[in-house]
């Protein structure tokens, strides 16, 4: 029973790491191959970009939900 919760655990924070490996890591090579040459902006590090990323996804999140009419 313990055995099956730490591995619950484990598998939880694999995934969270992946994901965040996933959306952070191209995130932070696009911003620093195209924004310091085109807008003279900084370089960003791989954590700044999760912190965009994670803003941007709470700034431009879509709330709208179509009811049906009948």
């Amino acid at each position: 029973m313990k055995n099956n919760i730490i591995e619950g655990i484990l598998v939880v924070v694999g995934l969270i790491i992946i994901v965040a490996l996933l959306f952070g890591l191209p995130l932070q090579i696009l911003w620093n191959l195209l924004m310091p040459e085109l807008f003279n902006l900084p370089y960003i590090s791989f954590w700044q970009a999760c912190g965009l990323n994670l803003i941007a996804g709470i700034l431009f999140r879509s709330n709208v939900t179509i009811k049906n009419k009948n």
